[in-house]
């Protein structure tokens, strides 16, 4: 707002000179005239007239200063003078909708780098009543990438915008739906996926996902389950194909992410380098949160976050365990079992909880495993400590787990006659699809009925082939007492 003091007219001498002669001037003429009045014949109609002619004069004056004024009138506060704006550009500053009549979009298209370009998008935008949210560039070689949040009409079709923009000078024109997660601005929501990688190792992968949007992420490690390399890793600095991104995992091994729909810009390779150097910096870290709760016959046991420093501990379980258990959990050569077991405890492919006694013993292992765009939920309890609950309520815990990744659904995989699985899936609540084949049997539930916590991941889908590593053990459906943390 302008201040009074700065909203007059600069007074000048010359000005006050001109009123002073014009005053002057005006009082000669009154003069004159009411000399001529007095002395004439017909003086009073002269007066009577001068005064209607006054009077209109005045009127047709205020008339016109009203109509050509710039003064904004009274119901435009923007000052504008134009006709209001649709409710799309109206929005204000907040992030709730006008109307319901608006729906969010993520655009990104490519133009030329020139002055101008973008104020050609931005023109386009509004006459077809968009409002920009925000706006990211991402420099090329040649050209630049220009990425929106905007907030249309829902009357408008996205192939008439794709239209608008090339017309505009916008080439490979990109739409998505948004939700209200993606109104947080990119450096916020950057620095939050940094914080979370920072305290858990298990979310790079996570975080890179939901940085990079709709991708696929594989963590290839340096040697197969088999002992054989599985190829050349990829350098320190990375490498930036066109639809591909390969990145050296601190772990070893190297990190693919794939997404056919987009390529990828170097900007946004700068950005996963930096969240994996982040991670090689700060080494293995696990949250050291544990939950105690008590068994129905009234024995107190730990759950826990594991990783790969309770490599000594699994394998202790394992030799515990008997040929029929891991057969059930492995569905291969029990004497094969052993190796599953670095690459299962390995944040870099998922989170592990482990269950373990007063005495320190690990007597249960959960796993809820990254499959590429899947999540799988693999169980594995010690023979003396089956049938008492243990097995639901590491399920439990993995969806939860599972819910908080913002993952649409989990997977797991066991025989068909193993009816303790098919019961813990089932005391889940939740929408539940079964496939079969040969025996195997590929339980897939849907977690879409409850809200996740964090947005961002891509749906994920029942297999429709059992990979060789998805393991489940027998559990029991009966739900533990907790006493606390």
């Amino acid at each position: 707002m302008t201040p009074t003091k700065n909203a007059r007219r600069a007074h000048h001498w010359r000005h006050d000179l001109i009123e002073l002669a014009a005053l002057f001037t005006a009082v000669v003429v009154a003069d004159t005239i009411a000399k001529t009045v007095v002395k004439g014949h017909d003086g009073p109609y002269l007066l009577v007239f001068s005064a209607i002619a006054l009077v209109a004069t005045a009127a047709f004056h205020t008339w016109w200063a009203r109509r050509h004024s710039h003064a904004p009138p009274a119901d435009d506060p923007g000052g504008s003078g134009d006709a209001p704006l649709p409710p799309a550009v109206r929005s204000g500053a907040d992030s709730t909708p006008v109307s319901a009549g608006t729906v969010l979009w993520r655009m990104r298209t490519t133009v030329r780098d020139t002055p101008g370009s973008l104020a050609a998008l931005c023109t386009v935008l509004a006459r077809h009543g968009v409002d920009i949210l925000t706006l990211q560039t991402h420099p090329l070689a040649e050209g630049t990438v220009d990425e929106f949040l905007l907030r249309a009409p829902a009357a408008l079709q996205t192939s008439e915008l794709t239209r608008a923009i090339a017309a505009a000078g916008g080439s490979d024109t990109w739409t998505e739906r948004a939700d209200a997660h993606d109104l947080v601005d990119t450096p916020t929501r950057v620095l939050g996926l940094a914080t979370r990688t920072a305290l858990d190792a298990a979310e790079l992968p996570l975080a890179l996902r939901q940085l990079l949007g709709r991708c696929t992420i594989h963590s290839v490690p340096p040697v197969s389950l088999s002992g054989r390399p599985t190829g050349e890793p990829a350098p320190v600095e990375g490498v930036l194909e066109e639809r591909v991104m390969r990145l050296r995992d601190p772990n070893g091994g190297t990190i693919v992410v794939e997404r056919p729909h987009l390529p990828f810009t170097p900007t946004e390779f700068a950005r996963a380098r930096a969240l994996v150097e982040l991670d090689a910096r700060l080494g293995p870290r696990i949250p050291r949160s544990s939950d105690v709760f008590t068994l129905p016959e009234g024995n107190e046991i730990t759950v826990r976050r594991a990783d790969q420093r309770d490599l000594a501990a699994a394998r202790a379980m394992h030799d515990r365990c008997s040929a029929r258990t891991l057969g059930r959990r492995y569905h291969g050569p029990v004497g094969d079992a052993d190796r599953y077991l670095d690459h299962l405890l390995s944040p870099r492919f998922g989170r592990t909880l482990a269950v373990q006694t007063a005495s320190g013993r690990v007597v249960a292992l959960g796993h809820l495993l990254w499959d590429g765009d899947e999540t799988e939920v693999a169980l594995l309890v010690e023979d003396d400590w089956q049938r008492r609950g243990i097995g639901s309520e590491l399920l439990g815990r993995l969806v939860a787990l599972a819910e908080e990744a913002g993952c649409d659904s989990v997977y797991a995989v066991t025989q068909s006659s193993n009816t303790g699985m098919v019961a813990a899936m089932r005391a889940l609540n939740l929408p539940l699809d079964y496939q079969i084949e040969e025996g195997t049997l590929v339980i897939t539930a849907r977690l879409t009925s409850r809200p996740a916590a964090t947005p961002g991941t891509t749906p994920a889908a029942a297999p429709q082939k059992a990979p060789d590593t998805s393991v489940n053990a027998a559990t029991d459906a009966a739900a533990p007492r907790r006493t606390g943390r």
